[in-house]
C-alpha cells in the first residue's frame, strides 16, 4: 500500500476524535523547523467545532478492542493500514513546508498491547523531536493500560496530551467498551496533573466525552466534566457526539448525530470555565438537558427573568457576565467604557457585544432598546429562537475535508 492510501484510510479514521487543541504552548527553537507562540498555534475550525489545523490521523486503525461505537473496533470489515514512524514524519514535514498545518494530532488504535502501541508514537515523536528538529505543536494521545514510565516518556516530548474517558460512567463504558477502564483513564490524568511543568505537556491535557451513545443527562456530563476539571485541572473537555456508523443492539438507533446537543455542552462548558457559572446554575433535576432551541446563557436568563433588565452602567463584572450577548472581553471594556463616557447601544456594538441577543436583556442609562412594554418573557424568548434559527441556517456549512 502506497503512502497516499494510507494517509487517505487513516486521516479518516482519525475524524470521530474531538480532542485535538492547540493553545498554551510556548515551545520555541532558534535552528530546526516549526514554532509555536506563546498563545499557541493558529488553527480554525469546522462547522461542527473540530480543529482542522492540525494534521490529524491515527497511527493505525488496527485494534484489538471492540468498542461497539468505534469504527476501527477490532469485529468491523474495514480497509487498515499502519504507518511507520518514517512515514508520519515524512507527511507531517511535507505538509508543514507546504503550509497546509501547523502541528500534528497523533492518535491510534491498539496494535498488540497499550505499551506496545505508546512505544511506536514515542518512537515517531522522537524521531520528529531529534532527527528532523520538529519543535512545532504536536498533541498525542496516551493509550490507557500503558506503563507510567511510557506516560513520563511521551509527556516530555509533546505539548499536549490526552486520554478520552469516551463515556460518562463505568458502567455504560463497561457495556459499550468492555477492552476500557475508567480507572486506566484517570491514572493517566493524575499522572500528568502532578507532573505538568514547562518541560512535562506544556500545554496541558484534554479528554473527550461521546455524547448520544448512551442515556446519560446533559446534567450528569456536565458534572462529570466538572469534576475532571476540579480533579485533574484540564484544560478541555470535548464534546463528540455519537455518529451512528455501527449497527449494534447496544447502541440507539438514530440517523443523525446529536450535533445540537454538542453545540449547547460547549457553550455551557464554556460558561463553567470563564464566566463563574457552576453546573446547579444551569441544570438541575427538574431540567436535566439543555433547551436546543435557544444558548444555556439565554435560557439560564430567562429563567432567572426577574434579575433583568441590568443596568449597563451600574452592574458589575459578574452581572454583566451574565447578560446574554456579553462575553469576558466585551465586559471588560464597558467597565473600561463607561469610567470616561456615557454608553448607548450603539457604543455596545462597537466593543463587541452581540448586542441582538444581549438587547433585551440591559439598559442604558435607564432606557431600554424600544418600549419598555416589550419587556416580556414570552415576547423576548421567541425572538431569540428565530434570531438562532437565522444564524444557524446561515452558517450551515459542509464540514472541510482533507481531500
Amino acid at each position: 500500500m502506497d503512502l497516499q492510501e494510507k494517509l487517505k484510510i487513516l486521516a479518516d479514521s482519525a475524524k470521530y476524535d474531538a480532542s485535538c487543541s492547540s493553545s498554551g504552548s510556548n515551545r520555541k527553537s532558534k535552528h530546526g523547523v516549526g514554532n509555536t507562540a506563546l498563545s499557541g498555534i493558529c488553527h480554525s475550525f469546522a462547522s461542527d467545532g473540530r480543529c482542522i489545523s492540525l494534521l490529524k490521523i491515527l497511527f493505525t486503525n488496527c485494534c484489538i478492542f471492540d468498542c461497539k461505537y468505534c469504527l476501527n473496533r477490532r469485529s468491523n470489515s474495514i480497509k487498515r493500514a499502519i504507518f511507520t514512524p518514517e512515514e508520519v514524519c515524512s507527511i507531517t514535514l511535507n505538509f508543514y513546508r507546504r503550509n497546509y498545518i501547523e502541528g500534528l494530532f497523533l492518535s491510534s488504535g491498539i496494535l498488540k498491547s497499550p505499551d506496545y502501541t505508546m512505544e511506536l508514537i514515542i518512537k515517531t515523536v522522537s524521531l520528529l523531536r531529534h532527527k528532523y528538529h520538529f519543535h512545532g505543536y504536536i498533541h498525542a494521545k496516551a493509550i490507557p493500560g500503558s506503563s507510567q514510565k511510557l506516560v513520563k516518556e511521551l509527556g516530555l516530548l509533546v505539548d499536549r496530551l490526552s486520554a478520552n474517558i469516551e463515556l460518562p460512567t463505568e458502567n455504560e463504558l463497561k457495556r459499550l467498551a468492555p477492552n476500557k477502564t475508567s480507572q486506566n483513564v484517570s491514572s493517566i490524568m493524575n499522572y500528568v496533573n502532578q507532573n505538568q511543568s514547562k518541560k512535562y505537556v506544556p500545554a496541558g491535557q484534554s479528554t473527550q466525552m461521546i455524547i448520544g451513545a448512551t442515556k446519560e443527562s446533559d446534567l450528569d456530563i456536565m458534572n462529570k466534566s466538572a469534576s475532571l476539571y476540579r480533579s485533574f485541572h484540564l484544560k478541555r473537555v470535548f464534546y463528540s457526539a455519537y455518529v451512528p456508523i455501527n449497527k449494534d443492539s447496544y447502541l440507539p438507533s438514530i440517523i443523525c448525530p446529536p450535533l445540537t446537543r454538542e453545540n449547547r455542552l460547549y457553550q455551557a462548558d464554556w460558561l463553567l470555565r470563564f464566566y463563574h457559572f457552576q453546573v446547579k446554575d444551569l441544570l438541575d433535576f427538574k431540567h436535566p438537558n439543555f433547551n436546543t432551541m435557544i444558548d444555556p446563557k439565554a435560557d439560564w436568563a430567562l429563567r432567572h427573568f426577574d434579575e433583568f433588565p441590568k443596568e449597563i452602567s451600574t452592574c458589575s463584572y459578574y452581572d454583566l457576565l451574565k447578560i446574554p450577548g456579553i462575553g469576558v472581553k466585551s465586559a471588560k471594556r464597558i467597565l473600561t467604557a463607561r469610567k470616561h463616557f456615557t454608553i448607548h447601544f450603539e457604543d455596545l456594538k462597537r466593543m463587541g457585544v452581540v448586542l441582538k441577543r444581549a438587547k433585551y436583556f440591559i439598559l442604558c442609562n435607564g432606557k431600554y432598546f424600544i418600549n419598555h412594554k416589550w419587556f416580556q418573557k414570552e415576547w423576548i424568548e421567541k425572538n431569540l429562537v428565530l434570531e438562532e434559527k437565522i444564524e444557524k441556517e446561515e452558517n450551515n456549512m459542509e464540514q472541510l475535508r482533507l481531500f
